[in-house]
């Protein structure tokens, strides 16, 4: 895992609308959700499991993922690496600081990010 860059801290914290979390199955099918339950921990981005199903799955079964944002002014930002799914922990003890109190929270994936790209740049 590598450590977040200013710009893409910067770009993170300017992100607007909802960010899109992508994994994969054993047999190589993407599946990609919505997300507006995120933070940032420990340069880990994390997605709050509120109702996931087909991307708990994946996570278990090993899967890496991305995470894709928009940043206020328009510019894309995706961020690449392995994902951790905790349902206890720091990590956790954290997303339910942040999380709203009407969604259950079951537990935090994290990207353990590896790679970011802005368009073709990689940044990371």
């Amino acid at each position: 895992m590598a450590a977040l860059s200013d710009e893409v801290k910067q770009a993170w914290a300017n992100r607007e609308g909802a960010v899109i979390l992508t994994t994969i199955n054993s047999s190589g099918i993407p599946n990609s959700i919505y997300a507006t339950c995120v933070s940032l921990f420990d340069n880990k981005l994390v997605v709050a499991d509120n109702y996931f199903d087909k991307t708990r799955a994946n996570i278990k079964g090993g899967s890496k993922g991305s995470i894709l944002f928009m940043t206020k002014e328009g510019k894309a930002y995706q961020a690449k690496g392995e994902l951790e799914y905790h349902e206890s922990g720091p990590v956790f003890d954290d997303m339910k600081k942040w999380n709203p109190k009407q969604h259950p929270g079951h537990a935090a994936a994290a990207l353990k990010v590896d790679e970011v790209y802005s368009g073709a740049d990689k940044l990371l």
